[in-house]
């Protein structure tokens, strides 16, 4: 009888072995939570809420570890080429997603094969915003004066090929102005010189510049979506001048490819019930983000369709980076 539990005892331990880290006690160490950007913007400000919740409810710290560079493309093709055992997972963005693809002529990563999604989590809106100084009070009075003085007004993105670059792009295009585009190594560095008045104007995510814009270090013209927000209901949408006018970010959990459904599962869950969590949906609503929380299938939709979307927009705003 001893002899049949000790051979039992192995041949357990070996069927351990070979089933791999999605037939252990998911998590049993820390998570690296990559968000593919600078500390101080938006994504990195959503990151950081979200992530302390599922902290709590995976029993292991989520570890949000910022690796910008090149639009987000450093961070997301970084996750693509990590073990599939869900300790390091994406912070994704529409950036990452959707628009790098079309940017850059060369990606370490494919956007569809090379990550398993786990859930979009929040839709963000973006915000056109000037230094206080700046004499332009509407969107109106910002197209007058870029008319008038063609190529005399810069504006301030988290980088090229960002979200926020192409709303400008597509803002200088509906407008017929002339504005010139300064790019910057994520949201928190241009907020800084744009507060400064080192350059009058920003397109930023909302989350990240809402707190300056009500303390008045920054000027809200307007908002990105197709309707007001509720935080800033004297702000008007930007569509409301300039007819079509609508962008907005996102951000959603991706494992690399391959990463066992056992552990898509507890990730998506925890990314689910920290969106439900009062406190976290009081910050992420102060932030202006709208939750969503969808499934896996969900996101794998949703990206396709952002592709989609976003692809010719790209390629007719004529932006491109080697």
């Amino acid at each position: 009888m001893l002899k049949k539990l000790v051979r039992a005892g192995f041949a357990a331990l070996a069927l351990a072995a070979f089933a791999g880290p999605a037939a252990a006690a998911y998590p049993e160490r820390p998570v690296t939570l990559v968000v593919p950007f600078a500390p101080g913007g938006s994504t990195d400000l959503i990151a950081r809420i979200v992530a302390q919740k599922m902290s709590d409810i995976l029993g292991q710290q989520v570890i949000v570890e910022n690796r910008g560079g090149a639009g987000g493309s450093l961070g997301a093709g970084s996750v693509a080429k990590a073990a599939p055992d869900g300790y390091t997972i994406l912070f994704a963005t529409v950036a990452t997603q959707a628009l790098n693809p079309a940017l850059y002529k060369k990606i370490s990563y494919d956007p569809i094969k090379d990550f398993t999604p786990i859930s979009l989590l929040v839709n963000v809106p973006n915000v056109l915003t000037v230094n206080p100084k700046f004499e332009a009070k509407s969107v109106q009075e910002l197209i007058d004066m870029a008319k008038k003085d063609p190529g005399k007004y810069s504006y301030a993105s988290s980088g090229n090929g960002s979200p926020l670059h192409l709303s400008g792009e597509l803002f200088k295009k509906l407008a017929g102005v002339d504005l010139i585009h300064i790019p910057y190594k994520g949201s928190g560095p241009a907020l800084v010189d744009v507060i400064a008045g080192q350059v009058p104007i920003q397109f930023d995510n909302l989350p990240s510049s809402i707190e300056h814009i009500k303390a008045g270090r920054l000027r809200a013209l307007g908002v990105t979506t197709s309707q007001r927000v509720p935080n800033l209901p004297d702000v008007p949408a930007i569509g409301e001048t300039l007819k079509g006018y609508e962008t907005y970010s996102w951000n959603a959990l991706y494992g690399p490819a391959g990463t066992p459904e056992e552990v898509v599962k507890k990730l998506h869950d925890a990314g689910v019930e920290a969106l439900k969590d009062p406190t976290v949906k009081q910050k992420l609503s102060d932030a202006t983000a709208v939750i969503v929380g969808s499934t896996p299938q969900e996101l794998a939709e949703f990206t396709k369709k952002e592709l989609e979307k976003w692809t010719p927009i790209v390629k007719e705003s004529g932006a491109q980076i080697d």
